[in-house]
């Protein structure tokens, strides 16, 4: 299938010192009256795959969003001129804003990824099971866990995969990470799969908030 897919790209005055859930937060109340933005509806949260995500790039915002939630991008990209993280504030200098069609899914070849942000991966219950395995066993969890990631998605975004995804991991490294004030595990590297998938959507838990982002490795 194919996924409509905006990309909204700030620069300021200076480097953004913040991350995606900082960026989230400008959002969601600078225009809580769009729900894909928050992910919550009156005081009940969403339950589903994301259609607008929040990165940080090299110090410059990238806000994805997936159709309905390009929509949404396309109605406010250009309703503000400045940017609150925390107690920065930063002027909107420039927006670069990138429409495309692109595909998601099953395809007949093979195609490598790597994560440009940690992939929160385990769950507390996966996390034991993960420490307790070997070398081979945790690596066959986390392939386990990331083809789970991609069924996920493909459900939140009305996709059903007819064939069996095939996936091999590249060496991941660990890394703690700060969410929602918890320490957690995260993860980097490299993958290889059957599975065409937009740059920058994200896998996993968090993806909303910019944790998973995937790149395509040309």
């Amino acid at each position: 299938m194919n996924l409509k897919i905006l990309r909204l790209t700030l620069r300021s005055d200076s480097p953004m010192q913040g991350d995606g859930a900082k960026l989230r937060g400008f959002f969601a109340t600078s225009f809580n009256e769009y729900a894909l933005l928050h992910q919550h509806n009156t005081d009940k949260l969403i339950y589903r795959y994301p259609l607008i995500q929040y990165k940080m790039v090299n110090g410059n915002p990238l806000v994805l969003g997936i159709d309905e939630g390009a929509e949404v991008l396309k109605e406010i990209y250009d309703k503000f001129d400045k940017i609150k993280l925390g107690e920065s504030s930063y002027t909107i200098m420039e927006r670069e804003v990138t429409v495309k069609s692109e595909e998601f899914g099953c395809i007949d070849g093979i195609l490598s990824y790597r994560f440009m942000s940690p992939w929160i991966a385990l769950s507390q219950e996966n996390y034991a099971k993960y420490l307790a395995a070997s070398e081979e066993e945790k690596r066959d969890l986390l392939r386990r866990i990331l083809v789970g990631n991609i069924l996920s998605a493909s459900k939140g975004l009305g996709y059903v995969a007819k064939e069996h995804i095939r996936l091999d991991l590249g060496r991941m490294k660990d890394e703690i990470r700060m969410l929602k004030g918890t320490k957690v595990t995260g993860f980097r590297g490299e993958f290889t799969t059957c599975f065409a998938i937009p740059d920058h959507m994200g896998l996993g838990k968090s993806v909303s908030r910019g944790f998973g982002a995937v790149v395509r490795l040309k």
